[in-house]
């Protein structure tokens, strides 16, 4: 008896630790009306983003009858969606981006430490979550919460860090970073 207590605390602290090493941000809940024979059912849709702050970003959408229930199912889809983002001193991008979705079209760039993040709702969420301290971004077309998220993440898979880059071009790391460092001092002059 005493065995199978300690094996289900040890479960259930392990789901706890699970539970705060990601952060959640509902983004936006929806109302939804099915039209029966007897009037309308009302059920809600939720979108929510996961991440952890490290470099892990992820979004989900569940519908429910109720709001919590709705939200748990968003939260669960999110993170199973997770995707990993290289970021730069790990608290920016490595460099400037596009994303579309839709009619929702974003821009991404990379910011000088102390910018903060420069960006509008849905976006922002997706930034913290993600643990970005500086960008700023800009969103253009649809301003639809879903198609803004979607765009965004579409931006953020396209990101790559100068190791791969280095390692696809059998250069050192060094090398591209040079080359970067080089193409501002030419055109500051």
């Amino acid at each position: 008896m005493a065995r199978e207590d300690k094996r289900g605390r040890g479960r259930g602290r392990g789901e706890r630790e699970e539970r705060d090493e990601f952060v959640d941000k509902l983004v936006a809940i929806n109302r939804v009306a099915k039209v029966v024979k007897g009037g309308k059912n009302f059920g809600f849709a939720a979108l929510v983003v996961v991440g952890d702050q490290k470099g892990r970003v992820g979004f989900g959408k569940g519908k429910a009858r109720e709001v919590p229930e709705a939200i748990r199912k968003a939260t669960q889809e999110a993170k199973r969606n997770l995707i990993r983002v290289p970021l730069r001193e790990g608290r920016t991008l490595h460099h400037d981006g596009r994303g579309r979705h839709g009619a929702g079209k974003v821009i991404l760039r990379s910011a000088p430490p102390g910018t903060g993040i420069i960006a509008g709702g849905p976006m922002r969420a997706i930034f913290e979550t993600l643990g970005v301290q500086d960008v700023v971004a800009k969103s253009m077309g649809s301003s639809n919460p879903y198609n803004m998220v979607r765009a965004t993440v579409d931006a953020l898979k396209d990101q790559t860090n100068p190791r791969s880059i280095a390692s696809k071009r059998g250069k050192k790391v060094s090398e591209v970073l040079a080359r970067r460092a080089g193409n501002g001092a030419a055109d500051a002059a």
